[in-house]
């Protein structure tokens, strides 16, 4: 009895299968079949992708901070909006983000896609770099003011102010421009992105990384919290940017609407040494005299772009070596030169000859390679030239000053100096 139901069971599940398999395979068919009877096809909907969603977040974060921080400074000029924006922006684009939405890594992806067609750069990088720049160019620098998860936590922790002497900071102030410039020569190269590589905070945001990054950026927040800012004032690439556009800005930061009174308070609660004391000119020159040395300046600054451009193109050779295809023809020419053993080959090595590298072709590319090197090495000497030129004719201008000044291009717009200002506390009494 069981075999003949065991046999009716097995004949039944055959007949079945032969059934399903005559029936035609599930099609999307294109275009659509035409039915008589009236049916409607159901909508399509499209989910947003999650990295879609996360950019437009972003940006809008973005734009949201430092309009904030915009208001809060320039039209309120209150310092709590600007603290909740660097809490903020620590704890979204700090640790939540990664520290990913970097306008300042931004302007390596901008200078290469400059200088390679090839290169196309993201919409969102773009205007990742770009929203901070029209802000300071019409507000200031109030992305550095809290926006900035790096600025912001050096913000947060600060505790003293012993301030960097004057001629000190005024040599360091060069070293974010010169950083800058190295950073474009290697980006528009194709080298390496040397602002992600050495990203001192990067290692802090993401609990973990290379060990000297992460000792990098711990050693510069435990100075941040005895002195102003060090890595923005002292190391930011993308602040020196802010700083030019934030002179020509349309609005600045005031300290008051009322006349100054000369209290020194405002000048002692800046950390960041921006606002300038009155003085007169001592050195009493005239008008004519004083002429005549801007004049003798811009004559020799010629000289001095050149002498540059002669520093970075000696350069250029030792920037080549950092890049990957030289070092890799070096390896090739001293391993043909020593003979040694496939066995005792590095992995590159073993990579380059077993894909059937050609050494001429490599040799070809690593001639490329140094010719870009030396025409961006020798205009970012040129450069660095002019900055500092520049630099030094600004630091010998001589002008006279009645009442406190901020400083434009160093001001953070973080708004310490207004809860110090007896005429901001008197106006607000009223």
């Amino acid at each position: 009895m069981n075999s003949i139901l065991t046999c009716f069971a097995l004949t039944r599940f055959a007949l079945t299968r032969s059934a399903f398999s005559a029936l035609p395979c599930v099609q999307n068919r294109f275009p659509k079949p035409d039915f008589e009877s009236g049916y409607a096809y159901p909508g399509l909907v499209y989910g947003v992708p999650d990295e879609i969603l996360w950019t437009c977040i972003d940006l809008a974060a973005l734009v949201l901070f430092m309009s904030v921080t915009a208001w809060a400074t320039l039209r309120k000029r209150l310092r709590t909006p600007v603290l909740a924006v660097a809490v903020s922006s620590v704890a979204y684009f700090g640790f939540f983000r990664k520290g990913c939405v970097c306008s300042i890594g931004a302007i390596q992806n901008v200078s290469l896609a400059l200088v390679d067609s090839s290169y196309a750069i993201p919409l969102s990088v773009l205007a990742v770099f770009i929203l901070p720049l029209v802000f300071a160019l019409l507000f200031g620098r109030v992305f550095c003011a809290g926006t900035c998860p790096f600025g912001a936590l050096q913000e947060l922790i600060n505790i003293r102010n012993h301030k960097v002497p004057r001629p000190l900071a005024s040599f360091l102030s060069l070293v974010p421009w010169i950083y800058l410039l190295l950073a474009l020569v290697f980006a528009m190269t194709r080298s390496s992105f040397v602002i992600c590589r050495f990203d001192p905070f990067i290692g802090i945001f993401r609990m973990g990384g290379e060990v000297p990054m992460i000792v990098a950026g711990a050693v510069l927040l435990i100075a941040s919290i005895f002195t102003g800012r060090p890595f923005c004032r002292f190391l930011c690439p993308y602040g020196a940017l802010l700083g030019l556009f934030s002179r020509v800005s349309v609005w600045n930061v005031k300290i008051v609407k009322q006349s100054c009174i000369n209290c020194d308070l405002c000048r002692n609660a800046c950390y960041v040494d921006a606002i300038r004391p009155p003085c007169d000119n001592k050195v009493k020159e005239s008008r004519p005299a004083g002429v005549r040395r801007i004049l003798l300046y811009l004559v020799v600054l010629p000289f001095m772009a050149f002498a540059g451009a002669l520093a970075g193109r000696a350069l250029s050779d030792s920037f080549a070596g950092t890049d990957k295809k030289v070092r890799l023809l070096e390896m090739v020419l001293a391993a043909d030169a020593e003979k040694n053993s496939p066995e005792s080959q590095s992995f590159e090595l073993e990579a380059f000859h077993g894909r059937g590298g050609d050494v001429g072709e490599l040799s070809t590319q690593v001639v490329a390679v140094r010719n870009k090197f030396k025409r961006y090495s020798t205009g970012a000497g040129a450069m660095a030239g002019i900055i500092v030129g520049i630099s030094l004719t600004g630091l010998s201008v001589k002008r006279a000053r009645k009442h406190y000044e901020i400083n434009d291009a160093h001001c953070v717009s973080c708004g310490r100096c207004f809860a110090y200002c007896p005429q901001n506390l008197a106006a607000k009494s009223d």
